[in-house]
């Protein structure tokens, strides 16, 4: 059955009283806990394991239970969930017999940006990459804008803000059409794909979801969307023969900030940027990929159409320092370089990939792959077998999919089938410890090593550094181990029926 949210209304973050939110780790979760405590408003949270996050909110006054209980709920008005978070939990039962206010928490985001100019980034991917860089570029125009993104902005920390400006930047969720609840100013639209087909059912339905959105911005405000994706070209069409205020960006003649001479390397992207014909200058970011460079361009876009400063744009991308788990550089060990990538979508994989093979250069990309959802592994299984195939080696795990049932045969069993590498250059881990092993196994000095895929691969960069630094170590004279590591055996066999695997053996819980 689909979640029915209530549509943003008068009611305002002060209106909370104590909020209590269930899963209070996750991104998304922590940078509204983060918003409500600088608002001055009483938070608490409740969690299973220590991520990081945590530590900066109680340091704000959050109190955080380790553990989930009713008495959790003592002293509470509000009770915030996400989508993660079953209806059966023990937390939200007891809330709705208490008779506790219960609100999903893109409907407590809703009541946060009450009485401000929202600017909602919406796409199938890059809309937490693109709503850090249109918050960036409002922070540099001196606007001060509010913001909560599903990620944090790298050398920042924090993925939210209670800013003093009429703006508040959002990154709007489209998997359970929660992104409905919202009544923008600006819309920005970043691409539409295949996904979350457990919700919609088809790419028909996904679509007619985003041009639902799209209706929903102010009059006095526009929709902005990308020439180069098909289903960006469709949504602007239906809205334009609406009467609508929406204007495109890409590579495409037609778009109306129009990008020519694009260029990627390992040391960034640039482009020139025109809206009508006239030169609007030059644009560069210090992190490579063709993607990139479209994404900024929404920000670029949407700072012309709000009449800010564009060297308010050109300075905030260029000094870009990107999102964490957005292509994150984790660290180099024994010459081997260790990236994070969130890309879990076929697409947004294929871009990072390819990023990464630039950075690579003459070394090996090797990829450490957890997918994200069984049904998005199933219904996209030749598409993520395609991407995954871009890279040299593969070592993968199995799908992390918190409360979904895997029959024989689902999920990494069939997807490493699937990808069209040699046997000897992939292979599935059978456990969290083992993964790092295998990479320390395999690569070799000049190599470029991504984990990528569901939240949880993100603890696992150190833990790589750490095998490949222990390796070193084993050698005495600081040279790369071609081969196996000393006393551990190779890695193989296939995957099993338990839930997904994390450090400690546990899911952790989603925010």
């Amino acid at each position: 059955m689909t979640a029915q949210f209530t549509p943003a209304g008068t009611l305002t973050a002060e209106d909370l009283g104590a909020i209590h939110l269930i899963g209070v780790g996750g991104v998304g979760m922590s940078g509204l806990a983060r918003l409500f405590l600088t608002r001055g408003l009483p938070v608490s949270g409740s969690e299973l394991r220590e991520w990081p996050s945590l530590a900066g909110l109680r340091a704000l006054g959050g109190t955080i239970h380790m553990s989930h209980e009713v008495t959790n709920l003592d002293g509470v008005d509000t009770v915030i969930y996400s989508s993660a978070i079953p209806q059966d939990h023990l937390e939200l039962v007891e809330a709705r017999r208490r008779g506790l206010r219960v609100l999903h928490r893109s409907e407590a985001l809703a009541a946060a940006m009450t009485g401000r100019r929202a600017v909602a980034v919406a796409g199938t991917h890059g809309k937490t990459t693109t709503t850090s860089m249109v918050t960036m570029v409002l922070q540099q125009a001196g606007t001060d804008p509010s913001f909560v993104i599903g990620g944090e902005i790298s050398e920042v920390g924090s993925g939210a803000h209670h800013g003093t400006g009429e703006y508040f930047v959002v990154e709007a969720d489209e998997s359970d059409r929660s992104f409905l609840i919202y009544r923008p100013y600006v819309s920005i639209i970043t691409n539409i794909e295949a996904d979350h087909l457990n919700t919609y059912g088809d790419l028909a339905n996904l679509e007619a979801a985003f041009a639902e959105f799209a209706r929903l911005t102010d009059p006095e405000g526009f929709v902005i969307t990308c020439a180069d994706d098909p289903g960006g070209r469709r949504l602007a069409a239906t809205l334009r023969a609406e009467g609508r205020r929406v204007y495109t960006y890409g590579e495409s003649p037609d778009a109306d900030l129009r990008l020519t001479a694009m260029a990627s390397s390992a040391q960034g992207v640039r482009y020139l940027a025109a809206i009508d014909g006239r030169s609007l200058g030059e644009f560069r970011l210090p992190v490579p990929g063709r993607h990139m460079g479209l994404n900024s361009a929404s920000a670029v876009l949407a700072a012309y159409l709000l009449e800010l400063p564009l060297e308010a744009a050109e300075a905030a991308l260029a000094a870009f320092p990107g999102v964490r788990r957005r292509f994150e550089r984790k660290g180099v060990a024994d010459d081997v370089l260790v990236y994070d990538e969130y890309a879990y979508h076929p697409t947004s994989m294929t871009l990072a990939l390819q990023t990464l093979r630039e950075v690579a250069g003459d070394g090996r990309l090797i990829v450490v792959f957890q997918p994200y959802r069984l049904y998005r592994t199933r219904d996209l299984q030749a598409e993520i077998a395609q991407a995954l195939a871009i890279a040299d080696e593969l070592v993968l795990l199995e799908v992390f999919g918190p409360g979904e049932l895997r029959q024989p045969g689902e999920g990494s069993a069939a997807l490493i089938e699937a990808v069209q590498l040699p046997a000897e250059r992939k292979v599935f881990v059978d456990s969290w410890e083992t993964a790092p092993v295998e990479v320390a196994r395999r690569a070799r000095p000049g190599d470029v090593v991504v984990t990528m895929g569901a939240p949880p691969i993100s603890l696992m960069g150190d833990q790589l550094l750490d095998a490949l630094l222990t390796r070193t170590a084993g050698a005495g004279d600081g040279a790369a181990i071609e081969g196996t590591v000393p006393g551990v055996p190779a890695v193989g066999g296939g995957p099993t029926t338990g839930d997904a695997v994390t450090p400690d053996g546990a899911a952790p819980a989603a925010g």
